[in-house]
């Protein structure tokens, strides 16, 4: 037997060991089972997570995605996305988001509830055995509803200083934007978040965990959490996790310079902080309203001149240059950054090279685990797509579209951050 024969029967035999030992593809019903039963699963708990994540290599799989095919199954995974969940009472008034084995999670719905063309989020103040829905919807109601939009005013879970970030609050608060948006066609482009006094706080701080959510904040005689020097109890920085997430955030923060409950000089410091953050990253639009003699009280023209000021803006899904640092392990997804076990604290800022078609990505903590995301919106998918992390090439191909990526962040019920594609880092 010739030297070329026996080469070529044995790749053949390599070829069909290979193809032997290669897992089989679930079959279509499968997919949509498996699908299901991941948009099902809790992502917050570490079973829920560890559910999804096989589930995840289950469909590995499938083979890449055509074009059609991609957009046949964002389609039907935002579809199943959107029964996935429960809805809120449409009615105004009082209702309570979980009933057994108590009821918990209480919430507020005001403003427009029919064709309403945003989402308010109306935080209320408080603090330590103190606050109540009613007093942001009292605030905010009125207001809400000349502009056009549906409010929700929910109700910390535990009344403490730092309500909106205990007790599972923060994540209630993004359980009942999701299902405001099953519940009304709500533009996902055009929710907002305000709030008075620990309200602002709350408006500051979830409106930066999560400001791929946001179109623009409105935090009214609020701070986020300052930290204090040890030796001489002066503010040294704003708590981590806020002001660099907030590069691509509207923000208008109202402060009276006389407020006794809510001094000045923690807001003062923040906006500071955002002025560096901007001459280092671009971005940042915000506007400091300070006045004086309004002690504790709305600014002047109420609620009604707040929200005005970020009644027109739009949230951009996909922006050119994104800055994250972490705080919460169970945010995992940011604009078009994916990190499975993002490190809190650490400064992740990704940038897109559209003429080169390139993604550059710097992370200041070990990146395992972090990926970049991709469709058409963002990089030509047919052309060779070069990624980089900390300057090195880390990637050059063409992306394919996966059946793994789409489910991955088809899960948020967001059509605007579902993504076909996914590089990772490490």
């Amino acid at each position: 037997m010739r030297l070329c024969e026996s080469s070529m029967i044995l790749a053949s035999a390599w070829a069909v060991m290979f193809l032997a030992q290669a897992p089989k593809p679930p079959s279509a019903s499968i997919q949509k089972k498996l699908a299901t039963a991941y948009l099902a699963a809790d992502a917050r708990s570490t079973a829920g997570r560890q559910e999804q994540l096989a589930i995840l290599a289950k469909l590995a799989s499938v083979p890449p995605l055509r074009r059609s095919a991609a957009l046949a199954w964002k389609k039907k995974l935002l579809a199943l996305a959107a029964k996935a969940g429960p809805k809120l009472k449409k009615k105004s008034g009082r209702a309570w988001f979980w009933h057994k084995p108590q009821k918990r999670g209480l919430y507020i719905v005001g403003g427009r509830t029919r064709r309403p063309k945003g989402l308010l989020i109306g935080m209320h103040g408080g603090g330590k055995g103190a606050g109540d829905a009613g007093a942001s919807h009292g605030a905010f109601q009125a207001a809400a509803s000349k502009l056009g939009w549906v409010a929700v005013f929910p109700q910390v879970l535990k009344k403490t200083e730092h309500g909106w970030t205990d007790s599972g609050t923060e994540e209630f608060v993004l359980d009942l934007v999701a299902a405001a948006r099953r519940t009304w066609k709500i533009d996902p482009n055009r929710v907002f978040f305000a709030g008075h006094s620990m309200g602002g706080y709350g408006s500051w701080t979830l409106g930066a965990h999560h400001a791929d959510v946001v179109a623009a904040i409105a935090p009214s005689a609020g701070a986020p959490t300052p930290v204090l020097s040890r030796e001489t109890q002066q503010i040294v920085d704003i708590e981590a996790g806020v002001v660099p997430s907030l590069r691509n955030v509207p923000m208008i923060i109202y402060q009276s310079g006389d407020d006794p409950q809510v001094p000045p000089e923690v807001n003062r410091f923040a906006v500071k902080a955002l002025a560096r953050a901007k001459k280092k990253w671009g971005g940042f639009p915000f506007e400091y309203w300070e006045v004086d003699g309004r002690g504790h009280a709305l600014p002047p023209g109420g609620t009604a001149a707040l929200l005005a000021k970020i009644a027109k803006r739009v949230r951009n899904p996909v922006p050119e240059k994104i800055v994250w640092q972490p705080k919460l392990a169970w945010k995992r997804q940011f604009y078009w950054l994916h990190w499975e076990k993002p490190i809190a604290g650490a400064i992740v800022v990704a940038r897109l090279d559209k003429q080169g078609n390139r993604v550059l990505v710097e992370c200041d903590k070990p990146a395992a685990g972090l990926s970049v995301l991709l469709d058409r919106r963002l990089v030509d998918m047919d052309q060779e797509v070069y990624v980089e992390l900390n300057g090195k090439e880390v990637f050059r191909g063409k992306p394919r579209a996966t059946l793994p990526t789409l489910l991955l962040t088809a899960a948020r019920n967001d059509a605007d951050l579902v993504f076909e594609a996914r590089v990772p880092l490490r």
